[in-house]
């Protein structure tokens, strides 16, 4: 690389290794809470002031109440019938992170989209912090536009780069800048 690097791991650089025990305890109680599609009482494991970071189309939710109301509930009514499967999980001192699937029943509103009746797979992301036994911070990714292909719907209109990988589009190459 040219020039200064930037900071890499600023975040999780100081983590206390001796809390990865403890934190793996929280994630594995707070996946088990949502798959009993707990939502009143999910302060047992996220701080009341947690910052849920989703990526665009799931939006940001600043403390336990916008969580609760601007991502859980909405999620449940579009899906039901879900089953959170973590595919895999790790640990870091008071870091975590997971990716895997939801399974799930489209039965209610969902980007738009009239429920259709049909299961999906939601494939996501986490990343969490975890202080004094609650999550404070969540980072999370959630395949929104691969959830709405299954429901019939093309987000990238026909523009999306799996084109290139089914030999249907050639894909564009950077100059040389030298």
């Amino acid at each position: 690389m040219k020039g200064s690097r930037p900071q890499q791991a600023a975040l999780s650089r100081d983590t206390d290794m001796s809390k990865t025990a403890a934190t793996r305890a929280v994630i594995e109680a707070m996946v088990d809470g949502l798959n009993d599609h707990r939502i009143d009482d999910i302060g047992d494991f996220f701080a009341d002031n947690f910052r849920w970071m989703g990526n665009q189309g799931c939006g940001t939710k600043t403390g336990l109440r916008e969580f609760q109301n601007n991502w859980q509930r909405p999620f449940q009514a579009a899906f039901s019938d879900k089953v959170c499967i973590d595919e895999a999980r790790l640990y870091m001192g008071e870091w975590a992170a997971a990716f895997g699937r939801q399974e799930a029943t489209h039965s209610g509103s969902f980007l738009g989209i009239e429920p259709t009746g049909k299961r999906v797979e939601i494939r996501y992301m986490d990343f969490w912090k975890v202080v004094d036994g609650k999550i404070v911070d969540n980072w999370v990714n959630v395949d929104f536009a691969h959830v709405a292909e299954q429901l019939g719907v093309d987000l990238f209109n026909g523009e999306g780069w799996e084109a290139f990988d089914r030999g249907e589009k050639e894909p564009p190459r950077p100059e040389n800048r030298g």
